[in-house]
């Protein structure tokens, strides 16, 4: 019944965040958004809307004195590795990816940054308040840059339509799905742990993970489908600046976040690893082509594989 239950919260966080991403679409299009920007920041956010409320939810329960740090940790690191390693390398083998050096150089920074910046804070195996809050602002001064930065590009009239009430409406929906879902999944997985004395932050890395990465993979496939290459890698490198920034820190921020031994090991230095090859491929290669793909997805399949061999 609990493995049913997660299957119904991912589905729920999936739809959720479905309508969410398109109302903010739409509300985007009308302030004539670019289209790097929108992917970096609008998609991010909105294709992470479940792993934030996962983080909410987790840190809420910590309040209670309940400790579910391991769901947050792995979901976190679940998703990062899931969205560079599968949702990229499988974009990779359907269409040929290229980002600006100028776009790999600014971003991926930012990218590796975060990436030690987590590593750091976690090194003596928890997350303080005071972190959380750092790794929030640290987010926020990201987006702010950001947008001060946007140019508004010139747009046909007809590309300005939608934003109106029924896009609000379509994000409201959305955003409510999305925390209902995430209560029930958090719930359903630690029911499993418990009762197959299985890791909550093993369920989190390998199922939750997987599957709150499934808009960034919806989302990156119709980019590329409407030849939006620049879309789909920004999206992609926006969610997981975010991933490593965000939802850790706001959990964190809500009660003490414990990292086990594990994520530091491991985790934390092969997310490194995987995000230096990709960044990589874009800099000093034309971009990501099958070749390239093929590497990145076998990375994720020998993460996994070395994850399975846990249980």
């Amino acid at each position: 019944m609990d493995f049913l239950l997660l299957l119904a919260g991912i589905a729920g966080l999936w739809l959720g965040t479905e309508l969410t991403v398109g109302g903010a679409l739409a509300i985007a299009r009308r302030h004539q958004l670019s289209e790097f920007f929108v992917g970096l920041v609008i998609l991010s956010i909105g294709s992470d809307l479940p792993e934030i409320a996962v983080a909410v939810d987790t840190g809420i329960k910590g309040l209670m004195g309940n400790d579910v740090s391991g769901v947050v940790v792995g979901t976190s690191i679940g998703s990062v590795v899931a969205q560079i390693g599968f949702v990229l390398g499988f974009a990779g083998m359907i269409s040929f990816l290229t980002l600006p050096r100028a776009f790999v150089v600014r971003h991926g920074s930012v990218l590796l940054g975060a990436t030690v910046l987590l590593f750091l804070m976690a090194m003596d195996g928890k997350i303080t308040r005071i972190e959380g809050l750092a790794l929030i602002s640290g987010y926020v001064a990201y987006v702010m840059a950001l947008m001060n930065g946007e140019t508004v590009p010139e747009e046909e009239p007809g590309q300005l339509a939608g934003g109106g009430i029924k896009s609000w409406v379509l994000l409201l929906i959305g955003l409510g799905a999305v925390t209902w879902s995430s209560e029930i999944t958090v719930t359903s997985v630690v029911n499993i742990a418990y009762s197959f004395d299985i890791s909550e932050a093993l369920i989190s890395v390998l199922i939750i993970g997987l599957g709150t990465s499934l808009p960034e993979l919806s989302i990156s496939i119709s980019a590329i489908m409407k030849k939006k290459t620049h879309m789909s890698v920004g999206n992609i490198i926006g969610s997981n600046i975010l991933d490593t920034l965000l939802p850790l820190g706001i959990a964190a921020s809500i009660s003490l976040v414990s990292v086990e031994r594990q994520f530091i090991q491991f985790d934390l230095p092969f997310i490194l690893v995987l995000t230096l090859v990709v960044l990589g491929f874009f800099y000093a290669r034309p971009g990501v082509a099958k070749r390239e793909a093929l590497v990145i997805l076998s990375l994720y399949f020998g993460y996994v594989t070395v994850k399975l061999m846990q249980f």
